[in-house]
């Protein structure tokens, strides 16, 4: 692809971290024994994907794919609490699918203002005021913030148009469009002129719509032959097919054998694009020769013969297919957290315990700390990790992970 237009990449994005709790007491001239009073960490900025139909492509990401929202502030004395940080939106073209690394599709962004959450931001540490009771009067821990998360995401751009030009490499379609539209593609007398797709604007009547330039298709597309795959996706969101055959002199394909391959391979990449509206014209009929079998419509994008007609045509069924298609509704895709506990066995043989709540729970400033200790010990104990270890097999000495708290096993110690 050109530098104008990218149509695949991948985009690295980072949820803000949470700011840090605060440890601190009172310190008053007239209270010698002042209470608890430090401040809560800011939650981070989380990372949104938006579809903006004023981004033509994914040419920002190609050299700059990292995406990073801001950290939370970490809490104060005073009860001071941390500022959170900001949301970063990432602006993508309509028609963005987003995939794991995995391959599997986790949204799709087809319509202006659909948003999904692609990284959430960690929440805030809890200051050590959270964590005053009856027993504990005088709490000298607190929580560290959540990391963030951060993944690498790939991206896959397919365009949103009203009308898909289709047809064999050099026949004609580029013409077209710069003819009907202020589109301007490169247009030269040679096979694979156009290597990316291009947009255009028609105007007929009252009637305003999208026309895309397909990249031409040739025998074997639609299995990856040449860039089929690339080509083909682009064609999946159009409302209208326009099948262009080449009438020129040149072409050493007849015009029913064009028809027959382009539909081939339009099924082979997925086969409902054959039930789309339909419309297929021969085309440079100012260059056509008489041994030429063709009895269909036919246009010369060059004189204009035959092009306002297929406008008109193209505004009608376009009208038609928008009408029987229900109105799109911008939706929002959260992806919460689980907030039950897996227990799972590492690669060294560690047990390793994931879910939020318990992660959570360990993440106090100073594990060390008796009474941080104490308390965790208690959180786990009511979260149901001891019962959870205990099912997966664990045994006295083995090694137990949960985020970057790790400990050896003890039976005792955890059921006491």
């Amino acid at each position: 692809m050109s530098a104008a237009f990218v149509d695949e990449a991948q985009v690295h994005v980072k949820g803000g971290d949470g700011g840090a709790g605060s440890v601190s007491f009172r310190r008053e001239a007239h209270v010698p024994k002042g209470g608890p009073d430090g401040g809560d960490g800011g939650n981070g900025g989380d990372v949104w994907l938006v579809a903006d139909r004023n981004v033509a492509s994914l040419l920002a990401f190609r050299d700059h794919p990292h995406r990073a929202a801001t950290s939370g502030v970490h809490g104060q004395g005073k009860a001071k609490h941390g500022a959170h940080g900001k949301d970063l939106i990432v602006r993508v073209p309509e028609g963005t699918t987003v995939r794991d690394r995995d391959g599997t599709v986790i949204a799709d962004l087809a319509n202006e203002g659909d948003r999904w959450l692609a990284a959430a931001g960690g929440r805030g540490g809890r200051g050590n005021a959270r964590f005053l009771s009856n027993r504990r009067r005088a709490p000298s821990f607190a929580e560290q913030g959540e990391v963030g998360v951060e993944r690498w995401l790939d991206l896959e751009l397919r365009l949103i148009a009203d009308v898909a030009l289709v047809g064999f490499p050099n026949a004609g379609k580029s013409t077209l469009i710069s003819r009907v539209s202020a589109a301007k593609p490169k247009i030269a007398d040679y096979p694979f002129t156009t290597l990316e797709p291009h947009l255009g604007v028609v105007r007929y009547d009252d009637v305003e719509f999208v026309m895309a330039d397909i990249p031409g298709l040739i025998e074997g597309a639609s299995e990856g032959k040449g860039l089929g795959h690339q080509f083909l996706r682009h064609v999946e969101r159009a409302r209208v097919l326009l099948v262009l055959l080449d009438l020129g002199p040149l072409t050493a394909v007849p015009p029913a054998e064009q028809e027959r391959i382009l539909l081939k391979q339009l099924a082979g990449h997925r086969a409902e694009l054959l039930s789309r509206p339909r419309i297929v014209v021969g085309s440079k009929a100012d260059a056509v020769e008489d041994a030429v079998a063709w009895e269909g419509r036919r246009i010369s994008a060059v004189t204009g013969e035959g092009v306002q007609p297929l406008l008109g045509e193209l505004a009608r069924v376009v009208s038609e297919a928008r009408a029987a298609q229900p109105a799109a509704e911008t939706f929002v895709v959260h992806r919460p957290a689980p907030e039950g506990l897996v227990v799972e066995r590492a690669d060294d043989g560690a047990y390793v315990v994931r879910g939020r709540p318990a992660e959570r729970a360990v993440a106090v400033s100073d594990i060390t700390n008796y009474e941080a200790l104490a308390y965790v010990q208690n959180r786990l104990r009511k979260l149901g990790v001891d019962r959870a270890l205990a099912r997966a097999g664990v045994r006295d000495g083995d090694r137990v992970r949960i985020g970057s708290f790790e400990f050896d096993y003890e039976s005792d110690e955890v059921s006491s």
